[in-house]
């Protein structure tokens, strides 16, 4: 009788000191909002794996953000998605393109420019379909992301060979990677890629129809949300952030692109043969965007309409 006792004791002292289901669920709940909060108050910057995004890469790897604030990467697949998280304000900047850019702004989504990327976008053709000019995708698919760059680059082709619109077949394929292994794979006629992509693509020997470097064409940017930018802390924010990133900017410059092997493997899975393919002459900018490129996406979008 006893031993009983003192079990039954025992039990509700364990009992006693343990936590309830409903005091286990309110401590996941605050600790969801303690990080929702601190998510809330760091400055978030939207990338994905193309070569624009490289700065930020090196910069966030090798410390070259002030560690008392908190710069965090959104790391994404797809345009689309970016576009997203800035509108929904789940990013405070983003790498994207002049058209899809004015495209939010038009739809409501106050941005500013803050600088001009160095991406550059290349028309690939499936090398076993001998497709060599324009007139060739007729009765062809192409594979883009609508009311991006990549679109407004397969209209200029579209139009330049006087085809029928509807004659070459756009497709839209918004993750990159996906879109590369579709030409890998014979899935895909033709598309549009930028770096990496581009260069992984040319090292299977498929064709370039089209390179914007060529047509004088700049049309990647990195981007800002306007709203809550005037709050001191986010203007600090957006300070380290910039100082950071033309550092890691100067230094790629400087060492080549080739010298951050570790982080092109860890972001873009590359491997060395890719590495060695991409092309010397890289050099990354953060000049101001030039009113002829928005002009350009402006005209094109006012055509969609």
């Amino acid at each position: 009788m006893k031993k009983l006792l003192l079990g039954i004791i025992a039990l509700l002292v364990f009992v006693g000191c343990g936590q309830s289901y409903e005091e286990t669920k309110r401590l996941t709940r605050q600790q969801r909002l303690k990080l929702w909060r601190e998510d809330s108050a760091a400055f978030k910057v939207a990338v994905m794996p193309t070569l624009d995004c490289l700065p930020v890469f090196v910069a966030k790897e090798r410390q070259m953000f002030d560690t008392a604030v908190d710069i965090r990467l959104k790391r994404f697949n797809a345009q689309i998605d970016i576009d997203t998280a800035l509108i929904r304000g789940r990013a405070e900047a983003a790498f994207t393109d002049l058209v899809r850019a004015e495209k939010m702004m038009k739809e409501g989504t106050p941005l500013r420019y803050i600088a001009a990327t160095n991406a550059y976008w290349l028309m690939i053709s499936q090398r076993q379909l001998r497709i060599t000019n324009f007139k060739h995708l007729d009765d062809k698919m192409l594979a883009m992301t609508r009311y991006s760059v990549t679109d407004l680059l397969g209209d200029m082709a579209v139009d330049s060979a006087k085809l029928a619109s509807e004659r070459v077949f756009r497709i839209q394929i918004n993750d990159v990677n996906i879109r590369l292994k579709m030409l890998e794979n014979n899935e895909m006629d033709a598309m549009l890629l930028t770096e990496p992509q581009a260069s992984q693509a040319l090292l299977k020997k498929h064709y370039v129809m089209l390179d914007t470097r060529k047509l004088d064409m700049q049309m990647g940017a990195l981007v800002c949300r306007t709203k809550n930018m005037d709050d001191k802390a986010r203007q600090h924010q957006m300070e380290v952030f910039m100082k950071g990133y033309k550092q890691a900017c100067d230094s790629i410059n400087h060492f080549g692109v080739a010298h951050y092997k570790q982080i092109l493997k860890k972001y873009y899975k590359l491997n060395d043969q890719a590495i060695q393919a991409l092309p010397d002459s890289l050099k990354f900018t953060y000049q101001a965007t030039r009113q002829k490129d928005i002009d350009c996406a402006k005209r094109w979008l006012d055509k969609k309409k």
